[in-house]
């Protein structure tokens, strides 16, 4: 760009069009030719060059254009086999002429897009030409202002605010500035402000900013303005002089449009202001609704948003959103990235304990490595704070008849100038803040490796009781049900998880002590000879709420038999092998006990594994060194950030059902888990600091940033913008990524922000979430330390959105000419189990999902051809479809060509007059649209009831299942591969009926979109006009049916 100011008004658009810029021109034949462009003096028209068009030829007068619309979203680009390679954020097009011909267009990078669709859509809104000889006031303030002149310019603002020109940030400033220069000593040099009074002013006005950036601004302009006044015979090297270094009015409003202003939020302002400098109520209304999703969006919440984040009491008096007070909302609470709904316990905490993942600390007392091993209170401090809900407690025989906490005797061995911790202290600090304010409630486990003589174990109960007195639970878990209770049922108790022998009725699971771990590694790491096993008093056995169970000594699966007290505790990689092998076995086994993971003993260094390969097998405690900080306790902490952090998160409903078939080693969609795509566009960054461990070069940055989804192996990618150089205060990325998610509910976002030119360490900020709790639509990103603390300021602005993937396979290809017909469809296939009378039920459901796949396909495709046709991208819902449609069905002084009549169930598009091919193709295509939609409504309900039937009929065989299949003479492989193709046929039956309700719900949705956006864009056709409406119609079509 040849000019360096930051762009935050129309007139700042139009002056770089004029400077010209290079673009990549679609032509018809579908290649791709590099054209400049630049906008005419007098703003009537767009030309090009070369060309080999006659003199004038290449040129487009802009009363022929009917709509700039941003994207690849017109025929040319659809059909044209360079789409997948151009950039969405680079590409636009211009509508023009009656036969709605294109000029597409793809710019060099989204900036330059964002300048010529927003200088555009103004010039065209305005009238070509209609500011050729007349200068808007912008905030590059080319012109002088002392107080008083800005206080008269308030006055005229104000006086003009009906034709929407007031300069609702210059008399916020002037507000501000006047009240600071009133309270301090500058009434006598004519209103103005020394430095550093004003370098204050634009910190506290502009949260994140530098001081330095701001004190070297606001110099810089001085010294220009010194330089402008200086005399033409002034020696070349005579420094500029300043005697007072005062700053006005003028040079603060340009320090701070310079350092404040982002030109990313600007281009998203007058996207949905309709080319204003400023949001309205009802933009901001149509901002919430089609962009945030928020739902029962009024013009008095709308005011309330406005009330809240405009700074300039002038804008909120006239209801008016300016780009601060739009940046503002952008960067506050109500525009975050994580469903404020997981801010406190959201989840259904009334299933049993098994089917929740836990938060869980491995050796909870090291503060550091393994070996050599520290012990302190602070591991618990930490563990607690961070949310873990199941500790470790290493007690030991102490040296003055008290029992104490350590490594055993890697801590007696290595450090006899680091004492052991009591464990009357230990279990006194988990008593004091295991439930208190701001902690969650839900129970906490203890790991109790015992290693006490019997007159130690009795001081441990005293303890014990002193530290939780009524919290500890006492007996055995378990309903007679043969399920675990809820967290709910255990709310505010502490369960011990210890070596106590089972009853003879419940053993079986290879229940009882093992070797304490700390002896494993000092077998391995040390030499040190392991103690014996040690044998619980009577009284501390009945303490006891679960039971360790060790493995299988063949390292098979644990039994699944067993009581579902019992706790099976696996080594990594042991788990890691059975996860690999044994995944579904391992995720019925997980429904009805707890299976826990400690990290391996070579992982001396306290590093962790990756908990996601054990949460993909259903292992529900999956123990970390919480001391050790990295990207794989970022992702255990961002897991646990959900459901109020209360170190409790719901397992996926297909880990949970009574019968499903579920493996995360697949490569493809899920029986019954509707695949997803994550649409992502990282925009910008703000106030991003210097990697702590950077070397020294200054407070340079080169920032990037990596987005990655961790989950099953199937949906684990990570994608990287380009780097910004040199701009860590505002850089601007500007670039979008497709994630395609199987299994969303066990999926992880996290974004990464590095220093690509760093020394010594790159590592900038992050943030790592679930993928659930992710809300749509503009959102900041807030950057965390490697510790987990938030860094001051620093924040991403990114758009999200999710869709649906359709097909179960590949992501869908855009386009009318790739859409498939029934013939191409993929139906969902129930699989044969060799029993003849559930095959016999089984194929009942056939048709039924057929059926229930033609209406969602049927509902999908009818509205992608819609949404193409409107000229709108995939990721935009009815309500856009309907408002971009009223600018394009504009007709002579403004009167629409087609209206809505809204008193249909299901509302009918009416043409007033002649329609040109182009919306007579929206017409038809509204058409299937809406029977598409009627289809949903009126026969889902059947379809569904009928796939239902076929399942409680099929579930009727299942606990008798095994015994039906030796009648049948299945044994070995032939009996497990029935059972498995039982439990996909149970998957696909539920999943499918699941997804017809959800597009029912979906179908409600949109109508109730289309009603409000048929009316905010006033296309609706009152009750008194149909008929007349109508008439008109079958007189212009010469009786024939538009549709």
């Amino acid at each position: 760009m040849q000019s360096g100011r930051k762009i935050s008004s129309a007139q700042g658009c139009l002056s770089r069009m004029q400077e010209g810029s290079e673009f990549r021109k679609l032509r018809p034949g579908l290649r791709l030719y590099s054209r400049y462009f630049l906008l005419e003096a007098e703003q009537r028209a767009i030309r090009w060059e070369p060309s080999k068009k006659e003199a004038g030829k290449a040129r487009l007068a802009l009363s022929e254009v009917r709509e700039v619309r941003t994207g690849r979203n017109t025929e040319n680009f659809r059909a044209s086999g360079v789409a997948e390679l151009v950039a969405e954020d680079c590409a636009f097009s211009l509508v023009y002429g009656d036969d709605y011909d294109t000029l597409d267009l793809v710019a060099q990078s989204p900036e330059v897009a964002n300048i010529w669709v927003t200088g555009l859509r103004y010039l065209i809104s305005q009238g070509p030409g209609a500011h050729t000889h007349s200068h808007t006031h912008s905030h590059t303030h080319s012109h002088s202002h002392t107080h008083s002149n800005a206080q008269s310019h308030t006055r005229s603002a104000e006086q003009g605010r009906d034709e929407g020109r007031a300069d609702l940030q210059l008399s916020w400033l002037s507000k501000e500035f006047s009240q600071l220069v009133a309270v301090g000593d500058g009434s006598k040099d004519g209103g103005s402000l020394s430095v550093n009074e004003a370098a204050h002013l634009i910190e506290k006005l502009s949260p994140g900013v530098k001081s330095s950036h701001v004190q070297l601004r606001l110099h810089e302009i001085l010294r220009h303005d010194t330089h402008s006044q200086t005399p033409p015979h002034t020696p070349p090297h005579t420094p500029p002089h300043t005697p007072h270094h005062r700053v006005s009015l003028e040079h603060f409003t340009q320090a701070f449009h310079d350092l404040s202003t982002r030109p990313e939020i600007y281009f998203l302002l007058v996207q949905f202001s309709g080319n204003k400098d400023f949001l309205d109520t009802k933009d901001v209304m149509r901002f919430l609704e089609t962009e945030q999703g928020v739902a029962q969006v009024s013009e008095d919440s709308a005011q309330e948003v406005i009330d809240r984040y405009e700074p300039s009491p002038l804008g909120r008096k006239l209801g008016r959103l300016s780009l601060d007070g739009f940046t503002r909302f952008l960067d506050s609470a109500e525009c975050g990235l994580m469903d404020p709904l997981h801010a406190g316990v959201c989840e259904d905490m009334t299933q049993p304990l098994s089917h929740y993942f836990i938060s869980a600390s491995h050796n909870t007392h090291v503060t550091e490595a393994q070996v050599p091993a520290v012990s302190a209170i602070g591991g618990y401090e930490r563990a607690l704070r961070l949310g873990c809900r199941c500790l470790e407690l290493d007690v030991w025989d102490g040296q003055q008849g008290e029992p104490v906490v350590s490594k055993g005797h890697t801590h007696s061995a290595m450090h006899a100038l680091a004492p052991p911790l009591g464990f009357r202290e230990v279990v006194q600090t988990v008593g004091r803040m295991a439930f208190q304010a701001g902690a969650s409630q839900y129970p906490l486990i203890l790991c109790l490796e015992n290693h006490c003589s019997a007159p130690q174990q009795r001081i441990m109960v005293h303890h014990l009781h002193e530290a939780f007195g009524e919290r500890l639970h006492r007996g055995l878990l378990g309903n007679e049900d043969g399920q675990l209770p809820s967290p709910h049922a255990l709310k505010g108790k502490v369960l011990l998880l210890g070596n106590r022998p089972l009853p003879e009725a419940q053993q079986g699971s290879g229940s009882g002590g093992g070797v304490g771990e700390v002896e494993e590694i000092t077998q391995k790491a040390v030499g040190s000879v392991s103690s014996r096993r040690v044998p619980l008093c009577p009284e501390l056995s009945e303490l006891i709420s679960l039971v360790h169970a060790d493995p299988p000594a063949n390292n098979e699966l644990p039994c699944a038999s067993g009581p579902c007290c019992a706790v099976t505790c696996l080594r990594e990689a042991l788990a890691s092998r059975h996860a690999a092998e044994h995944g579904p076995e391992l995720v019925e086994l997980a429904k009805r006990r707890l299976l826990r993971v400690r990290p391996s003993l070579m992982r001396v260094d306290s590093s962790n594994p990756d908990p996601l390969g054990f949460w993909k097998a259903g292992l529900q405690v999956v123990a970390l060194n919480v001391q050790t900080e990295g990207a794989t306790l970022d992702l255990h902490r961002g897991w646990f950030r959900r459901n109020g952090a209360c170190g409790y998160a719901l397992r996926p409903a297909i880990m949970r059902q009574q019968v499903a078939y579920f493996s995360a080693n697949e490569r493809g969609a899920l029986p019954g888990v509707p695949p997803q795509t994550l649409h992502l566009r990282i925009i910008s960054g703000r106030c991003l600091p210097k990697p702590r461990g950077g070397g020294a070069k200054g407070d340079v940055l080169d920032p990037y940033v990596t987005v990655a989804i961790h989950g099953i192996p199937a949906d684990c990618a990570e994608r990287r913008t380009h780097t910004v150089p040199q701009n860590g205060e505002s850089p601007v990325f500007d670039q979008s990524f497709q994630f395609q998610v199987n299994l969303p509910e066990l999926a992880l976002l996290r974004f990464t922000v590095l220093d690509d030119d760093f020394i010594g360490d790159d590592f900038i900020g992050q943030y790592t979430l679930p993928l659930d709790c992710v809300l749509s639509g503009f959102r900041h990103v807030p950057l965390l330390t490697a510790e987990g603390e938030e860094l001051a300021h620093a924040r991403l602005l990114v758009h999200v959105a999710m869709t649906e993937r359709r097909g179960g396979g590949k992501a869908h290809k855009r386009g009318l000419s790739v859409r498939k017909g029934r013939r191409g469809r993929h139906y969902t296939q129930l699989q044969e189990l060799g029993l003849r009378a559930l095959d016999d039920v089984f194929k009942m459901a056939a048709q039924p999902l057929r059926d229930a796949t033609d209406l969602r396909e049927n509902m999908q495709e009818a509205l992608e051809a819609f949404k193409e046709l409107c000229g709108v991208s995939v990721l935009a819902n009815i309500t856009q479809c309907v408002l971009t449609l009223g600018s394009r069905v504009a007709g002579l002084e403004g009167v629409p060509l087609l209206l809505f009549d809204l008193g249909q169930p299901y509302p009918t598009m009416h043409p007033q007059g002649a329609l040109p091919d182009a919306l007579r193709k929206i017409t038809s295509v509204y058409h299937t649209l809406m029977q598409a939609s009627k289809a949903v409504m009126e026969e889902s309900d059947g379809v569904t009831s009928k796939i239902l039937q076929t399942h409680h009929r099929a579930m009727e065989f299942h606990e008798h299942l095994q015994s039906v299949a030796g009648k049948e003479g299945l044994k070995a492989r032939k009996l497990n591969r029935a059972l498995e193709s039982f439990s996909w046929n149970i998957t696909i039956l539920k999943g499918q009926a699941d997804l017809l309700k959800h597009e029912k719900m979906e179908v409600q949705e949109m109508l109730k979109q289309l009603n409000c956006a048929a009316e905010t864009a006033n296309l609706s056709l009152s009750t008194g006009r149909v008929r007349a409406a109508r008439t008109n119609q079958d007189s212009s079509d010469g009786g024939i049916d538009v549709w």
